[in-house]
């Protein structure tokens, strides 16, 4: 455990440390996305594509499983840690890893018992239905590896192996990439290649994480033993008195009996009301693409492929703030877990002023090249017209987002669960809602395109209104002030 890059290092130095290789992260992921697209594509298929592409949620939802476990896990780990609670840090870690697995396995059985009736609501037509029923079948059975993949690579910047979290999740693209063209085109496997390659390169990930726990990570570990109650002896005064300093009094807890699971009902809730929050914060990307999609069919395809290749523009920006922002959550979750407020205040300080610098650099960049860039997606001139207006609008609210990512990982840092769940339900969600409603008929096709903007602006607000109402303790002059000079 490096106690020093936590407590002592200079805030931009830990937070770069721990924040880099999690933007790196996002970056290659990125840059998969694209490349699985394209080799996809290349097939010529239009209903292999099809069909990739409608079940492509299933992924997504398993990604937003494994969040809960490792993003909600390593929020309650790090605040333990900050409080010098080695001992339960690990003690959880191992009930995550297998949470996750057990998850995975859940999923499993359901998606193959109703694999009919997902393929159905996904939008399978019996023209994509063997190509989705490829795709689909392949990536459930391998969800356990997937799901678990998703909690190491969040507990160990716990840590401080930032570095180490970044070469799993690296190592595990390059290898889909690798895989891709090889199952796909070579072996002629089609969809199944595709979600075959996802699913070893996942494999060969957890791999790694389970050596680097076993032999590197002094305080996490999968060893199923720990989950359990050695002897019947007393909590000792240490456990009482740093139960009495934790934020959350409920990640306090009464050790049970010899022979029985050592993992208590408030300790699972915490880990549940930051995890799932994390989870619906994915999923509900998913939903908004949905949402702008159907608001915009009224005016044309043209529109709607514009506003997707805009998307596509923006969430490179998105993905950077949520690697700066969520690479940082270890950093947060220490010191608030350490009660150090001084220098909590610092590192709020630094975030809100880095990643609002950086939004402002991004939009004037992005804006002024925005043909150039829709140009590399598509050669349609009209398109490109559309799709470069769309962008500037979509730009004007980065500074926004910033606020909102940083927020957010403030709230799961420190355990506000209920702050977490309502910005992760509002960006995207009901607040986008909201806003494609009213704009839709306020002002058409401008008041749509301009929706998630405005969505934005207002999910800011209440990020700004919620912080000072949820951690006054980071409200005084004197903590903020004292804090610059940490």
């Amino acid at each position: 455990m490096d106690s020093e890059l936590f407590e002592r290092a200079p805030i931009p130095k830990a937070y770069f440390s721990l924040a880099m290789p999690v933007v790196l992260s996002m970056l290659v992921t990125l840059v998969y996305n694209m490349v699985d697209t394209y080799f996809i594509a290349h097939t010529g298929d239009t209903n292999m594509v099809a069909g990739v592409s409608l079940t492509a949620p299933v992924f997504t939802v398993m990604i937003a499983l494994g969040d809960i476990f490792g993003l909600g896990g390593s929020s309650v780990i790090s605040r333990l840690f900050g409080q010098h609670r080695f001992a339960d840090g690990k003690r959880l870690s191992v009930f995550c890893f297998y949470a996750a697995i057990l998850t995975g396995i859940l999923i499993v059985v359901l998606g193959l018992v109703f694999r009919d009736q997902m393929l159905t609501l996904l939008g399978a037509t019996s023209d994509t239905w063997v190509p989705a029923s490829e795709f689909y079948t392949l990536i459930i059975i391998g969800s356990p590896f997937i799901i678990v993949s998703m909690t190491p690579t969040n507990m160990l910047r716990t840590e401080g192996h930032a570095v180490q979290s970044m070469i799993g999740s690296i190592a595990g693209t390059a290898i889909n990439v690798v895989l891709n063209p090889l199952f796909i085109h070579v072996f002629g496997w089609g969809a199944a290649g595709s979600a075959g390659a996802t699913v070893i390169a996942n494999i060969l990930t957890d791999a790694y994480f389970v050596w680097f726990l076993l032999k590197r990570s002094p305080n996490l570990s999968i060893d199923p033993r720990l989950m359990f109650r050695k002897d019947d002896a007393p909590r000792t005064t240490t456990d009482m008195t740093a139960d009495a300093m934790t934020a959350d009094a409920s990640t306090a807890h009464t050790r049970p009996t010899r022979g029985r699971l050592d993992i208590t009902g408030a300790e699972i809730r915490d880990i549940l009301v930051i995890g799932i929050p994390s989870a619906i914060t994915n999923l509900t990307q998913s939903v908004g693409i949905v949402m702008m999609n159907l608001f915009l069919l009224p005016y044309g395809t043209d529109t709607v492929a514009a506003m997707g290749i805009a998307l596509k523009v923006v969430m490179i920006a998105v993905l950077v703030f949520v690697g700066f922002a969520f690479g940082a959550q270890p950093l947060i979750g220490y010191n608030y877990g350490a009660r150090n407020m001084v220098r909590l205040a610092g590192i709020m300080r630094f975030a809100y002023a880095f990643l609002c610098s950086f939004a402002l650099v991004m939009t004037v960049v992005l804006s002024v090249f925005d043909r150039q860039l829709m140009r590399f997606f598509i050669a349609d001139e009209t398109i490109i017209t559309l799709g470069a207006g769309i962008l500037r609008v979509q730009l004007l609210s980065l500074v926004c987002v910033a606020i909102v990512m940083v927020t957010t990982c403030t709230f799961q840092s420190t355990g506000k669960a209920l702050g977490a769940f309502l910005l992760s339900i509002g960006r995207q969600g009901v607040i986008l809602a909201v806003t494609l409603f009213i704009g839709s008929r306020v002002a058409g096709y401008n008041g749509v395109i301009a929706a998630q903007a405005l969505a934005d602006l207002v999910t800011a607000v209440l990020a700004v209104v919620l912080f000072v109402v949820m951690l006054p303790e980071l409200r005084g002059s004197r903590g903020i002030s004292s804090a610059s000079s940490s």
